[in-house]
This record gives C-alpha cells, sequence and structure tokens, in this order.
C-alpha cells in the first residue's frame, strides 16, 4: 500500500486497513530498498542504462499500485511505470488524491494502465476512469500514457502474462 496515501486516510479507515491486512503501510521502505540497494547494485554489476529514461518498474494489482507510487516518489529514478489491474480501490481509492499531487513531469515519464473486467478486475473501470481524468488534467497524452480495457481477462497471473508485451513496447519505445 503507497505509505503517504495510507496516512492520509482517517483513523478509523488505518485501524479497518490494518485489522484486515495486518499491518500499516510500510512501503517507503520497499522503495527506499529498489533505489538505494538493489538498483546500484544490479547497475554496478551487470550491463545496464542506469539513467531514468531507461529505468522501469511494473507489477500487477498491488504491484501495479506501488508501481504507480515508485513513479511518484522517485521520478529522478524511474522513467516510466507499468500499472497492470491497478488495484485503486485499496484504501477506499485513496491513491486517486495522491496521484493529483505527485505525477511525475509527462514529458520525461510515461505510464501504462490496464485492466480487465472479469473477478476482482470487474470492480476497476469506475477508479482507472477517475485515474485517466487526473493523467488527462495533469498533461499525459497518448505518446506519454496509455489505458487499456481487456474485456473477459480476469484479475490473474494467466491474464497478465498474455499481454504484458503491450506495457513493455510501450514503455521501451521511444516517444519521440
Amino acid at each position: 500500500m503507497p505509505q503517504k496515501a495510507f496516512e492520509k486516510l482517517s483513523e478509523t479507515e488505518k485501524t479497518e486497513w490494518i485489522a484486515q491486512h495486518g499491518s500499516a503501510a510500510f512501503s517507503d521502505r520497499y522503495l527506499q530498498f529498489l533505489v538505494s540497494e538493489l538498483k546500484p547494485f544490479i547497475d554496478s554489476t551487470f550491463r545496464t542504462r542506469p539513467q531514468r529514461e531507461s529505468t522501469f518498474i511494473m507489477g500487477s494489482s498491488m504491484g501495479g499500485l506501488i508501481s504507480l507510487y515508485a513513479i511518484c516518489e522517485y521520478p529522478e529514478v524511474f522513467g516510466g511505470a507499468g500499472c497492470l489491474s491497478t488495484h485503486f480501490p485499496a484504501g477506499k481509492g485513496i491513491m486517486l488524491e495522491y496521484m493529483k499531487d505527485h505525477l511525475p513531469d509527462p514529458s520525461t515519464h510515461k505510464i501504462y494502465f490496464d485492466y480487465g473486467t472479469e473477478t476482482v478486475d470487474k470492480d476497476y473501470e469506475p477508479y482507472q476512469r477517475q485515474a485517466d481524468e487526473i493523467m488527462k488534467a495533469k498533461g499525459y497524452t497518448n505518446k506519454t500514457w496509455m489505458t487499456r480495457k481487456f474485456v473477459g481477462d480476469e484479475h490473474s497471473e494467466r491474464a497478465w502474462r498474455k499481454r504484458v508485451h503491450i506495457p513493455l513496447q510501450f514503455l521501451l519505445t521511444h516517444s519521440d
């Protein structure tokens, strides 16, 4: 759960989250590990292009939510985020409010969203429409942002595997 968005929940909502999930949000520690330990290790061990424009993060469900949070919190590190079946309902959609003030510069960043229409994903479209409005308001265009709906796809690794090539192509293709 994106920590700074979580912190904006009411005390009652935080208590409910903790009761349901076993702990508060500690995702800032996770992101700190990624940018200060894991990425430097990878960049020093392997031949990489360590610059922001060549560094992307991607995940599905809560992984999609944390990927969006990562690009907002570390826009100097991540040039793009792939967010598959982004679990916007977490925390009653609190990440949507966070997006309004924290999205990175659309001239230097790319963001991909998608969702299916079955199982858990069937509840995502209203949230994704709100996210899309925020993206438009922040100046993202079809060169820097994509949202795709997959009719009949469920919330599963099988569905994400079937379409993972789409965000990879979008993020890895230069938009100039």
